[in-house]
């Protein structure tokens, strides 16, 4: 590890401080030209004695605006204490968790996964069109049927064809056969760049596409295509669970990560991040954008830098190794559901590096699935799935509780 370590108590409030003492204070400074301020003092209570030991309440309170993208060129001066909390955050996901080479990545911390997905497509689109020439209707997008709805939302944004690959019922792996296919009708039709993303746990299942499907196709077919994995909900479990995975910059073909630290992470509602290789987020510029300060690159504009400070705190109050051992924790609580499962003769999908299980709805009264708050693949009546996600907040005791209901039922 390069940049990720734990730090004490004491170590994380001194740092946090230390960065809001580097940005523009609103209660003291003489700030004319800003249209933002700290919170509300009568509604927020901003002296309250509490906020000294609370950093990432202060700088919620403190409200800097992390507007741009801040590993590349020049930053709003007035927040760049927290600018560099931000770019701690991502050196920390792109070069120790995801094995990108220092300095060789772009990216920020994004309102949330569906808009760092959007900004990759936007991304690869504009990159096609400005550096390729090409037309927007010889661009394409290649994600499987289990992708999350972020991406034909982007489609629509976009005005990109979404070529939707089917999977296998039970273990959810791309059909190959269809994907080649889809890519040979694509190319007859005209398209002749592809924006390919591979999901490191999906939503419903947690499943976990191999990017060499995408890639061997495209290539066996000379076919220029850019590849984004779509993290947003494994990335802080996968690399841990699975210390061989080559899902990540080591992979020269991956131009892009999507993460989301509301989840796993249990960050703030939203909190999502994008990380790039160089070289690419340039093609997003918006050039009039010219009263900001530098660059702004993304999507949203204006950003709250507390939600960079939250997934700093969380960080490096865990370190990696505390890291790995609560996903080893959360493994196990998977493993002893799936055993569970198996001696009831259950039939589920589980990708044996996630912490989710997903269960044939036929074996789950509806009953019980409204009891423990199981998530369905779909709420109507051809539902065919119910998710289990086993989170931090899951223990071994409310599962043997949702077992135990099935076995009554089974022996009833």
């Amino acid at each position: 590890m390069i940049y990720w370590k734990k730090l004490s108590q004491e170590e994380r409030k001194n740092r946090i401080q230390k960065a809001l003492n580097e940005n523009v204070n609103f209660s003291k400074d003489a700030s004319l030209g800003y249209p933002a301020s700290k919170l509300d003092g009568k509604v927020f209570y901003d002296d309250a004695p509490f906020l000294k030991d609370a950093p990432t309440l202060q700088t919620y309170v403190a409200n800097p605006n992390h507007i741009g993208c801040h590993t590349l060129g020049t930053s709003e001066s007035a927040f760049k204490g927290t600018q560099e909390i931000e770019r701690e955050v991502l050196n920390v996901i792109a070069v120790d968790i995801f094995k990108a080479k220092p300095e060789t990545i772009d990216g920020y911390i994004s309102p949330g996964g569906t808009e760092a997905n959007i900004q990759a497509i936007w991304m690869y689109r504009n990159f096609f069109m400005y550096q390729k020439g090409a037309k927007l209707d010889e661009i394409a997008i290649l994600a499987s049927e289990d992708t999350h709805y972020s991406i034909p939302k982007g489609a629509n944004l976009l005005m990109l064809d979404w070529l939707k690959i089917p999977v296998a019922y039970e273990n959810r792996e791309i059909d190959k056969t269809a994907l080649e296919q889809a890519i040979i009708a694509a190319k007859q039709s005209g398209k002749k760049y592809f924006i390919a993303v591979a999901n490191m746990g999906t939503t419903m299942f947690g499943s976990v596409d191999n990017p060499d499907d995408y890639t061997q196709v495209l290539e066996k077919h000379n076919l220029d295509y850019k590849l984004h994995i779509d993290g947003a909900y494994g990335g802080f479990v996968y690399p841990f669970s699975n210390q061989k995975s080559t899902i990540n910059f080591s992979n020269p073909k991956i131009s892009s990560i999507t993460i989301d630290a509301h989840k796993m992470l249990q960050s703030p509602y939203g909190t999502g991040v994008f990380i790039c290789r160089k070289g690419l987020i340039e093609n997003v510029l918006t050039k009039e954008a010219e009263y900001v300060e530098g660059m702004d690159l993304t999507l949203c504009g204006s950003r709250s830098g507390a939600n960079a400070v939250a997934v700093w705190m969380i960080l490096f109050t865990y370190g990696p190794y505390g890291w790995f051992e609560k996903v080893s924790v959360l493994q196990m609580r998977t493993q002893f559901l799936c055993h569970e499962l198996d001696e009831l003769n259950i039939n589920y999908f589980r990708e044996s590096f996630m912490n989710i299980v997903t269960i044939h709805s036929e074996y789950i009264p509806e009953e019980i699935a409204k009891k423990y708050d199981l998530v369905p693949e779909q709420h109507n009546e051809g539902n065919k799935w119910y998710k289990i996600v086993l989170m931090d907040h899951v223990e071994v005791q409310h599962l043997t509780a949702f077992i135990n209901e099935l076995k009554a039922l089974a022996h009833a």
